[in-house]
């Protein structure tokens, strides 16, 4: 079963839930419109680089962010990735460091922190000005300056002044009833959205079904395709029987990505996005597994947030479990158009 976003977001032909929610919808998008029009308070010295998305739940941002880091790192770049650190308890700016946890630094951060440097502020400006002023903790750039922020999301947070913004859609769901928060899944009007968005990237193909690519008939910056991939050796998969699990945006996309690596996927478990594991949660996984015969699959992003157990069910899970790696790619082209785009807008500056 699938948890976390109302299916009727993305109903056809639409449910009566968006109708009824129309007016919440309309007071909700007017302030966030009112919001993202605000000055910038604070412009980093530093070039900032803003990863976001239009609408709420999983488009595959946070690969967009490793990427982005990949792309900044080749052209002689050290950059940091700045986050909020949603879903953690970390209040003033800090590093994530090798021993946290999901529970204090959040789950994407820690899963961003395995190949690149990191640092956690809910407010963005105190987090742009610790990177400004501090050496870099983690990473193969740990004790250097920073040349450059990657903003893990932020998009609708005017605070701090962005060089790039680059926004990532899912191309099989687009923009969903094109209603805001509640009554569909945008966290502002596109109005309000695409003229402060550079570059637009559709993941999980080149052809977007109408409903996403109507709404970009307007935009007039450039639109690349790119595709969720597993990273490192798949052959394990092949005709293994798994039981899956995930707590991310979409729960199905993973589950379509085992069956086409060729797993035979016994069962999938989802729970909501960012969900904290319970020993309920891990003897119910276990459970089902050995009832199944097969063996435990997740995402990273979930691994992650079993780190730090070192006893009970919940390590047990941890140790039994096998993690899924994937990275975003792009096709020559898209590749091509990104690498310079970068480069444009945020120049070296040692």
């Amino acid at each position: 079963m699938k948890i976390g976003e109302p299916t009727w977001w993305y109903d056809e032909p639409a449910s009566v839930w968006p109708r009824l929610l129309a007016p919440v919808a309309s007071v909700y998008g007017a302030l966030a419109a009112r919001r993202m029009a605000a000055a910038s308070r604070y412009r980093s010295r530093l070039p900032v680089v803003c990863v976001g998305n239009f609408t709420a739940g999983g488009t595959g941002k946070t690969p967009m962010v490793a990427a982005v880091v990949r792309f900044l790192s080749a052209q002689g770049h050290r950059p940091v990735v700045l986050s909020r650190g949603y879903g953690g308890r970390v209040r003033e700016p800090q590093w994530v460091r090798s021993g946290d946890t999901a529970a204090i630094v959040g789950d994407e951060p820690l899963e961003l922190a395995a190949s690149c440097a990191v640092l956690v502020s809910p407010d963005r400006v105190a987090g742009a000005q610790a990177i400004e002023s501090q050496p870099i903790c983690g990473a193969i750039f740990s004790g250097m300056k920073a040349t450059v922020i990657v903003m893990d999301d932020g998009l609708q947070n005017p605070a701090l002044a962005k060089d790039l913004v680059i926004s990532v859609v899912d191309a099989a769901r687009g923009f969903g009833n094109g209603r805001c928060i509640p009554a569909g899944p945008l966290r502002a009007p596109l109005t309000a959205q695409l003229p402060r968005v550079d570059a637009i990237v559709l993941n999980a193909g080149a052809s977007p079904t109408t409903a996403t690519a109507r709404p970009l008939d307007t935009f007039r910056g450039p639109v690349l395709a790119a595709r969720i991939e597993p990273s490192g050796e798949m052959s394990w998969l092949e005709g293994q029987a798994v039981v899956a699990f995930a707590g991310i945006g979409v729960p199905a996309r993973f589950e379509r990505t085992l069956r086409v690596l060729g797993a035979d996927v016994r069962e999938m478990i989802s729970f909501p996005d960012h969900h904290a594991f319970s020993v309920a949660d891990a003897v119910r996984l276990m459970a089902t597994a050995a009832d199944r015969g097969a063996r435990l699959v997740t995402t990273r992003k979930d691994a992650v947030r079993l780190a730090g157990y070192s006893t009970g069910p919940l390590a047990d899970l941890r140790q039994r479990l096998r993690a899924l790696d994937v990275s975003l790619a792009f096709d020559p082209a898209g590749e091509a158009t990104l690498a310079a785009l970068l480069a444009q807008r945020v120049p070296v500056r040692h």
